[in-house]
């Protein structure tokens, strides 16, 4: 009897103890062994078509008719460099991807330079109806990228921007803005006030106090928006296909448009979208420290 009130006491049930350590031998095994073996397999899966890709890039175009890509592991004779020679025969790929560059790197620059402004004044500067301005900048995260189209398209025609570069350039910029900052003002909104205003007190003014304190702080989450944001420009071909012409167009278009146009030329196709797939890839890995920093930083934030 004893015994028994002294588990209604305390709350404990016959059995709870044992099902407990069942439970947390679960998590353990799935925390351990279990989680790295299923991730592997994940990446795997992954990689095949990027790996797949990369083999296809370098068989010849009667290879790639008569065979799959993972004949390669047997058959290595079948790997040639051919295809990346007539690739940069092509003018309209590599200028394509010329233009992606001219079209990407302004993008990315004008949203964080723009974005991270924006994102110091809402977080650290006082002026008029600045909670109401931040509110419909929020607001602006919801708006689809398909509503602005047409009057877009209607308004770069009145003004002569419709198929450049520079329109395109000002429609990524004008989208990625609001998720800029938003994205920059929480962070920078994090950065200690005394911090500040030490600076201040040390006769550092709005522009320096940006540039020698904030920006420093802000880089992990600079960074992670700067690679948003290129990566999401690099593989648009929506705003691409609508608003650049045939001399404008970045690669994402001139690939649906060599597909659209020759059904067997995929032996410039596949190097064409490896060389598209690598770019990304090889600005995610040069930055990802800071990419990594930047989206821990705003999880303990």
């Amino acid at each position: 009897m004893s015994a028994e009130r002294t588990e209604s006491r305390t709350g404990t049930v016959p059995g709870a103890k044992g099902r407990a350590a069942v439970g947390t031998r679960l998590a353990r095994a799935a925390g351990g062994g279990l989680l790295r073996a299923v991730l592997v397999v994940a990446a795997v899966f992954w990689l095949v078509p990027t790996v797949g890709l990369l083999l296809s890039s370098f068989r010849g175009p009667r290879d790639l008719a008569d065979s799959g890509w993972w004949t390669v592991l047997t058959e290595p004779a079948q790997l040639t460099v051919e295809n990346y020679s007539r690739l940069l025969e092509n003018a309209s790929i590599t200028d394509s991807l010329l233009n992606t560059v001219w079209i990407a790197v302004p993008s990315t620059v004008l949203t964080v330079v723009i974005g991270a402004l924006a994102g110091y004044a809402f977080a650290w500067l006082d002026f008029p109806g600045r909670d109401w301005w931040f509110l419909g900048v929020v607001g602006l995260l919801v708006v689809p990228v398909q509503v602005a189209l047409l009057p877009i398209a209607r308004l770069y025609g009145e003004v002569g921007l419709f198929g450049s570069v520079a329109g395109v350039v000002l429609f990524h910029v004008g989208f990625g803005l609001p998720f800029a900052v938003f994205l920059l003002r929480n962070f920078f909104a994090e950065i200690p006030r005394e911090l500040l205003e030490a600076a201040r007190l040390d006769g550092a003014g709005e522009l320096r106090l940006f540039a020698r304190v904030v920006l420093p702080l802000g880089g992990p989450a600079i960074a992670s928006l700067g690679i948003f944001q290129f990566l999401w420009v690099w593989n648009d071909m929506l705003v691409a296909l609508i608003f650049t012409d045939a001399s404008n167009q970045p690669v994402t278009v001139a690939l649906q448009t060599q597909v659209r146009q020759f059904g067997n030329n995929v032996d410039v196709l596949a190097p064409g979208a490896f060389l598209s797939l690598v770019v990304p890839l090889a600005v995610f890995f040069a930055f990802q420290r800071q990419f990594v920093s930047g989206v821990m930083a705003g999880a303990v934030k």
